[in-house]
């Protein structure tokens, strides 16, 4: 299946509903829907207000991507993924270290599960390492004797093998993926943080100006945007980043 590409800067921005509230949640998709490509819902809000969330997005006009990470048995995640799939959700992701079997039947199972509803086949993307994680925690606490880098190719490698459409990685092993897989696959980078903002608790976090050169289809931003006193000057703060890194990307 050949996935379309984002055609231009706000479509590549995907914002992060990270709140607990589904009138705020709204509030925060009709202010600014126009402005993204997709609205992320998380755990966070998921566990909140129930998948109700999903359908009021879709009212809205706003596209979703479900940041679900599921990781668990294959048959667990297939029909947790399914019903996703019925539910006209077209991006969400899954843990890569799951493993190649829960990877596999989750991709069958929801692409025959879009072919027998008619609905849109989905974008299924596999989570490398969390943003949250450097080198120490991957070699000291998971016992990894691999370069961050490394590691997360040999994921991206399994996603692909899989089937998978594309990973959410940082910018930073952005480059790497990008030389070892085929052109329409996806690279999703979270912990997106302006220069003029705050890192919070991420660790691997980049510039949208970083995200672009590094070769990243779509960044996820939360808070920069969601806390600012003027959201809409905030969001249009990154679309203009991500113009001038596009055209620098280009010369």
């Amino acid at each position: 299946m050949t996935i379309e590409k984002p055609k231009n800067p706000k479509d590549r921005i995907i914002l992060a509903l990270d709140v607990d509230d589904l009138d705020e949640a709204k509030q925060l998709v009709r202010e600014l829907k126009d402005y993204v490509g997709f609205f992320k819902v998380g755990l966070q809000l998921s566990t909140s207000v129930g998948l109700d969330v999903v359908k009021m997005i879709q009212d809205e006009g706003g596209k979703v991507f479900f940041d679900g990470k599921f990781h668990d048995i294959p048959n667990t995640v297939a029909r947790a993924c399914a019903n996703l799939v019925k539910k006209n959700v077209s991006f969400f992701d899954v843990h890569i270290k799951g493993g190649s079997k829960m990877l596999s039947t989750t991709v069958k199972l929801a692409n025959e599960t879009a072919k027998k509803y008619s609905k849109e086949a989905p974008v299924i993307l596999g989570v490398t390492l969390l943003s949250s994680f450097g080198q120490r925690t991957l070699t000291q606490e998971l016992n990894v004797n691999m370069n961050i880098d490394d590691y997360v190719a040999s994921l991206a490698k399994m996603a692909i093998d899989a089937g998978l459409n594309g990973v959410v990685a940082s910018a930073s092993e952005a480059n790497i993926i990008r030389k070892n897989c085929p052109e329409d696959f996806i690279i999703v980078c979270p912990a997106i943080r302006p220069t003029w903002s705050v890192v919070n608790d991420q660790v691997r976090v980049v510039t949208p100006t970083d995200a672009v050169l590094s070769g990243v289809d779509y960044m996820v931003v939360g808070r920069p945007v969601i806390c600012a006193e003027n959201r809409i000057e905030a969001i249009n703060l990154i679309i203009d980043e991500i113009e001038n890194a596009l055209a620098l990307k280009a010369v």
